[in-house]
This record gives C-alpha cells, structure tokens and sequence, in this order.
C-alpha cells in the first residue's frame, strides 16, 4: 500500500479527485486530497491575504495531523508551487515528488512569472473578481458535457496573491526522487513544456500521458496506471 497525498491545481480542491478514489481503493493504496484555504467547500474562508504559504501550510498541516510517512506527494499545475515547498520543508516525511502537469519552480518565481508574462499579466490584473480573485481558466474542450457541468460550478476564484507570491526554497537543493508527468493535449502558449524538459535534463523519471491539463478528471485510469508504477 502506498500513501498519496495532492497538492491541487489551481480553482480546484479535494472534490476534483473524486474519480481517483475509488481507483486507489482497488489497488490498496490511500490517497489524501485536502482542499486549500479559500477554495472548494472552504471558499468561505478566502480573503484577499490568502497566498501560496497559506497553502503550503495548508499541506504541511496534514502531514502533521494524520502523522503520514513515506508518502507520495503530487502536485498539480499550480499545485507543484505547493508540493515544491511541501517537500523542502518535510524532507523525512516525502518518499517521491511527482509533478502532474505542474510547474517544478526554482526559487524567488511565482506562478506569475512563468505564466503571466508582464503583458499577460495585465491583462489578468483587469479580470481580477473585486480586484483580488482570479477567475477560473475555460475547461479544456476534450472534458466530457457531464464532467464540465459537475466541475464549472465547483472552480471557484483562487486569491490573487497564492500565484503572485514568490517560491522560496528554505533548506538547498531538493534531492529526493521525482517525476514529470507531462499532459500531450495543451495549446501553444502551453507553460509547462519547460518543466518536462527540466525533468528531462535533470534525470527525473518522465511520462507522458494523451490527455488535457486535468487527467484525473479526463482520463483517471490512465493516470492511475502511471501512479501505480511509481510506487
């Protein structure tokens, strides 16, 4: 049995796991999909000082409480900020960190500096939802009619600053194992190729999977198949 624990994407929470479930039940294995400060049925918490440490926080907490070990952590897309600072700071805890489509930062970038270039960024800056809420992106086209309708009223606004703050890597080079799994199915201004060929240079184990930016809603089996190799 092996211990997974997610760090979400971002507008997602614990309930964008729900296929995943029963998934990892059949083989064994346990899977924790906390829900950050501020988004899923915490919504109700968020305030506009809500950043990505809160959200570190947040994944660091569960750690701590359900006194895991030996765990799997992934991150996804936004997530990876997260799980990044999750695992420098619970480095005994961490047995591999597994990037789903994810961005792998270095220290001092924010999700804003890889996926807001400066006139992107104000582009985003006059969408903010009362000046400090972040819509959710479209859901890709290859999401089926009934896991769009399940999904859209479920991404939430995400605070402005967990993608403005800036990561930072508190205890040196990261040196546990990891792996990239990459997503085939993105457009052009796809900001995540860069982190597949970091893993590719780095050595990292990679996959790459036939599906959008949310695989575990799109395509779980898939996903799961991958998950339970890196066990």
């Amino acid at each position: 049995m092996a211990i997974f624990l997610v760090a979400s994407g971002g507008w997602q929470a614990g309930w964008a796991w729900k296929k995943m479930r029963p998934l990892m039940a059949v083989r064994r294995h346990e899977m924790f999909a906390p829900t950050y400060t501020g988004l899923g049925e915490r919504a109700h918490l968020a305030h506009r000082d809500i950043d990505l440490e809160t959200h570190i926080q947040d994944i660091l907490a569960v750690l701590e409480f359900e006194d895991l070990r030996d765990v799997i952590l992934v991150g996804h897309s936004y997530g990876g900020m997260v799980a990044t600072g999750v695992a420098d700071r619970a480095r005994d805890k961490i047995k591999h960190l597994v990037y789903l489509d994810a961005f792998a930062p270095e220290s001092a970038k924010s999700v804003s500096d890889y996926y807001f270039p400066e006139d992107r960024r104000q582009a985003v800056l006059k969408t903010l939802i009362d000046g400090w809420l972040v819509p959710p992106q479209p859901i890709p086209d290859d999401t089926s009619p009934a896991d769009v309708r399940w999904a859209e009223p479920r991404r939430v606004p995400q605070p402005f600053q967990s993608v403005e703050q800036k990561f930072v890597l508190r205890n040196g080079p990261l040196t546990l194992p990891r792996t990239y799994i990459y997503c085939q199915r993105h457009l052009p201004d796809d900001p995540f190729r860069q982190f597949l060929e970091r893993a590719l240079k780095e050595g990292w184990a990679t996959y790459q999977i036939d599906a959008s930016h949310s695989p575990h809603i799109t395509a779980p089996e898939a996903l799961m198949d991958i998950l339970e190799s890196i066990t």
